[in-house]
């Protein structure tokens, strides 16, 4: 009997389809169209080292057993990280369901209204209960969030000072990352207790937790005043829990507030993935660095979300970008943000006074039984005295199922949260060796402290309470967006495809959600074996020698390679190597993690066919040989092209005392097929979301593990909780980054196999060569490779058409809306253009309906160009068209409405129908407005 391969439902084209396909690009079979298209010279003949692939049903049961050896104990560890209920609605309708979870970053605005609201629901709680006046679309965790904070002080202060200031009772994994993202940046961390020493005279900036990592609720506006008097700017990374009954940030004048949003239902994950958020007062919102969604109108002058300000400025201002931060956390800023519209400002207070209530009441027993208790304000962590006796207490709470916190040998935390309950309580008190008692309990807050005046007035938040409400809310915002479960998503360089239910499923199980990051291992053991596997199998499939998956977004791991490459040269007494080669096709984030990781950039040519200029790269290596560090190159290339003369470059940079860092954006193209660890490369990061079925969830989560050779191993990216070694920092909160996610590539894996690799790399390779050939006589293919084939993707070139006819590569993008498509990447790498990237995933019927689409749209714009449409008036210009606009009342076109509504081939009973018209872009960048917009702005 056959049995069912996983790899049969992952890959869209079936062997009938393989063959049509074949014969339309002209290769017998997909290893001869490999074989033709990868050089020989990198080109790896072997079989993956990787178990034989198991079937959807035997992975969810070695997941079983995995989560079966971990301990969900109660967690009252606390340190940013806290147990949290996620209601039912939102994990179903969000967490669970692909119209959010396969969602694309909502570059292409009108096909995205949904998760704009959403994230304008985010941003706009986020001002709220900081006080500032502005919140971007969310962070990748709490630590990274201050690292942004940091730099961001760095360039807005007037002070000459490189000395930051972080109070010692900041979190310890945000004081770990800040210190390992200040040294290549030449600032120096300067940790104080500011409890009992004072500030320094000089400094740049501030960094205090609020409330602190042992509890206490302290005072902060002498410290804000002090710092402001010497030109600083001054952060606080705030609970935005306790800051629903604790005095804004704002209020007493801070500059930047950041933090993390995890206990807004979002659970812990073993570390993340959780939406982290950065916020700042006015006058430094042009200086925000990540995503910033914004208020608009459309081109009938409704108002209309969209990205503002400097939206991937890495790819506008590369080595001059302020930050390398290329995506966000948003599905799960999605899930915070509803789960504030959920409970509204009336049930996030009810939950954090209970929150508060518990931790009084835990004290308050404490103390009865004799126990010393720090004596401080406090909102929901109490520090307990135990002279030599705190590992005692902590073994006896976790005899009795509670993880405490192990402050030091006479010190105990514990943190309360919206989890617990009197029986916690009850165990904790038997830990210490005290009796439990009844009664009521005082509030701990200072009246000085608690907030004053309402928050989260805009009626979202005081609309949606009911389940039935909340449903109805979730569903008009997802049929608002395009994700994968509509329809292809063709983006070049961002491979969109399939994320099977079963890889998702996991995710969600208590043994893996509910794990704090510092649990101890004894509890951890099934998470770590997965981490383990899925850290061997990555190591077995790029050739490198060890991996880390702590990086939890592929900026960060870029950040970490590099950082990797920097120690390495400084612990052989290179000092002096801080040149970073970079071609001129890479991607934008190379050039901002190259500056990030303290490198000077040199750019590197391309030739007239799109590859790395080797002559210019011989000058540039000659001239900066002493101090060459490395070269970042992404392979396959930007353009989407296998270049020969990869093996070449690697060797040069090496001749010459270099590093090789290859962008490992484009694996999709190499599994099975070639190693970078094998080619020349000495580390490579990896992203999860692309290549290993990480859903995008609308602009992250996202993964981006660093994967090196064995050289650089010893400066993989080092434990946050404070284990290091041999300088190499951490790059996240947690040790093992966003593990919650983790299952699914485990699971990916898993269940493809050596052979079922191989074929999705063949098939997509085969997919993108499929349209290539398709539409090259009716759009241009700018690049090709070996014997004029393409890799995983290509890329047509409209500029000829363009500047023909005026119609731009903006307008085909949006008239493919109207054809049911989202559209492929624009104008990157080259202006004018579109990238396109069909994945193995999608079956033929879906390719050739693209391409009929595409070819149709070439029979539009024909007839643009001779004068049958005007050239301000037609579909294109006119692209997308909403429902509204073609049932409306008038139509001055001169073009039939069924033209604009139903071009050829769309299904007219399941169309897709975009909410708004074109977005006015520069319109929402001249009148900035960056939270929910009163109800009376849609009015009409």
């Amino acid at each position: 009997m056959t049995v069912e391969q996983f790899a049969d439902r992952h890959i869209g084209p079936g062997p009938d389809d393989e063959r049509r396909m074949l014969e339309a690009v002209g290769h017998g079979s997909i290893d001869e169209l490999m074989d033709a298209a990868i050089p020989e010279v990198i080109r790896w003949h072997g079989t993956l080292d990787l178990p034989a692939p198991a079937t959807e049903r035997e992975a969810i049961a070695e997941l079983r057993a995995l989560a079966a050896r971990n301990t969900v104990a109660v967690s009252m560890i606390g340190l940013g990280y806290h147990g949290t209920h996620t209601p039912a609605v939102i994990r179903r309708n969000v967490l669970e369901n692909p119209a959010w979870y396969t969602a694309y970053t909502p570059y292409q605005p009108e096909i995205s209204q949904g998760r704009l609201e959403a994230l304008l629901n985010f941003q706009t709680m986020v001002t709220d209960l900081t006080g500032l006046a502005t919140a971007n679309a969310s962070m990748l965790d709490e630590a990274t969030a201050a690292a942004e904070a940091m730099t961001l002080a760095r360039r807005a202060s007037k002070s000459r000072s490189t000395v930051y200031v972080v109070d010692a009772d900041a979190l310890p994994q945000t004081v770990a990352v800040l210190a390992g993202r200040a040294e290549p940046l030449g600032i120096e961390v300067r940790v104080v207790d500011l409890a009992v020493e004072e500030l320094p005279a000089e400094f740049f900036g501030l960094h205090l937790q609020y409330p602190g990592a042992s509890g206490a609720v302290r005072d902060h506006a002498p410290l804000v005043a002090a710092a402001h008097a010497v030109g600083a700017l001054v952060t606080v990374a705030a609970d935005l829990l306790a800051l629903t009954v604790l005095r804004a940030p704002g209020r007493i004048g801070v500059d930047i507030a950041a933090g993390t949003t995890q206990r807004f239902g979002v659970p812990m994950g073993f570390g993340g993935p959780h939406a982290g958020y950065l916020a700042v007062r006015a006058g430094l919102e042009r200086m925000l660095p990540g995503r910033l969604v914004g208020v608009s109108r459309d081109a009938a002058g409704n108002p209309a979300y969209r990205l503002a300000l400097q939206t991937r400025e890495q790819h506008i201002r590369r080595e001059k970008a302020t930050s390398n931060i290329c995506t966000a956390q948003v599905l799960l800023a999605v899930m915070a943000g509803m789960y504030a519209v959920y409970h509204g400002p009336d049930g996030l207070r009810r939950i954090a006074w209970r929150t508060h209530e518990m931790a009084v009441r835990l004290a308050a027993g404490l103390r009865a039984g004799g126990v010393r208790v720090d004596d401080v304000a406090f909102f929901d962590t109490v520090t307990a005295v135990v002279p030599g006796g705190a590992a005692r207490v902590v073994a006896a709470a976790q005899a009795r199922g509670v993880n405490l916190r192990l402050v030091d040998a006479d010190r105990v935390g514990v943190s309360c949260d919206e989890t617990t309950t009197v029986a916690h309580l009850a165990a904790v008190w038997a830990a210490f060796g005290v009796d439990p008692v009844d009664g009521d309990v005082e509030r701990a807050l200072p009246a000085a402290l608690t907030r004053d005046g309402d928050f989260l007035t805009h009626p979202v938040f005081r609309s949606h309470h009911s389940e039935t409400a909340m449903l109805r809310y979730l569903r008009r915002l997802a049929d608002f967006d395009y994700a994968l479960d509509r329809g292809m998503i063709p983006l070049g360089s961002c491979t969109m495809k399939l994320n099977a239910t079963t890889e998702m499923e996991p995710v969600t199980w208590p043994e893996f959600a509910h794990l704090h990051p510092f649990a101890p291992d004894a509890q951890t053991a099934g998470y770590r074996e997965l981490i383990g596997q899925l850290e061997g199998w990555l190591a077995e499939v790029t050739g490198y020698d060890a991996v880390s998956v702590q990086p939890n977004a592929g900026s960060q791991g870029e950040l970490a390679g590099l950082l990797a490459i920097r120690a390495y040269h400084r612990d052989r007494g290179d000092t002096h190597r801080d040149v970073c080669l970079i071609p001129s096709s890479a991607h934008g984030t190379n050039a901002a993690s190259a500056v990030m990781a303290g490198m000077r950039v040199v750019v590197v040519g391309c030739d007239t066919d799109g590859n790395v200029d080797l002559v210019d790269l011989d000058a540039k290596i000659d001239k900066h040989r002493d101090a060459l560090a490395a070269i970042m190159v992404t392979y396959p290339s930007t353009h989407g092209v296998y270049e020969t003369g990869i093996a070449s470059l690697c060797a040069k940079v090496h001749d010459a005392g270099g590093q090789v860092y290859v962008d490992g954006a484009n694996l999709n193209a190499l599994v099975g097929f070639a190693k970078p660890g094998r080619f020349g490369a000495d580390v490579s990061h990896l992203n999860l979301h692309k290549t290993f079925c990480i859903p995008h969830g609308g602009g992250g989560p996202g993964v981006g593990p660093v994967a090196v050779r064995a050289h650089l191993a010893a400066y993989l990216p080092g434990d946050p909780s404070g284990a290091r070694v041999q300088g190499a920092p951490a790059i996240s909160a947690a040790r093992y980054g966003s593990a919650g996610i983790l299952p699914i590539p485990w699971a990916y894996l898993r269940m493809m196999g050596a052979a079922g690799l191989a074929r999705a790399t063949g098939v997509a390779v085969l997919a993108a060569n499929y349209v290539a050939v398709r539409l090259r006589e009716h759009f241009p293919v700018l690049y090709a490779g070996n014997k004029g084939l393409v890799a995983h993707e290509c890329i047509l070139d409209l500029r000829p058409l363009s500047k023909a006819t005026g119609v731009s590569v903006d307008d085909v993008a949006k008239r493919l809306i109207d054809y049911g498509f989202h559209a492929p990447t624009m104008s990157f790498p080259v202006a004018g253009t579109l990238m396109v990237e069909p994945t193995e995933s999608e079956d033929l019927a879906e390719l050739d309906r693209f391409c009929d689409a595409m070819i149709a749209i070439r029979v539009e714009i024909d007839k643009v160009a001779s004068g049958q449409w005007p050239a301000g008036d037609n579909p294109l210009a006119n692209a997308p068209h909403t429902a509204a606009m073609v049932a409306g009342d008038q139509w001055p076109h001169p073009y039939p409405r069924s033209v604009g509504a139903y071009p050829g081939g769309v299904d007219r009973a399941g169309k897709y129908w975009p909410p708004v018209r074109r977005v006015d872009g520069a319109y929402g960048d001249r009148n900035l407005m960056c939270s929910c917009p009163a109800p009376e702005a849609f009015e009409g």
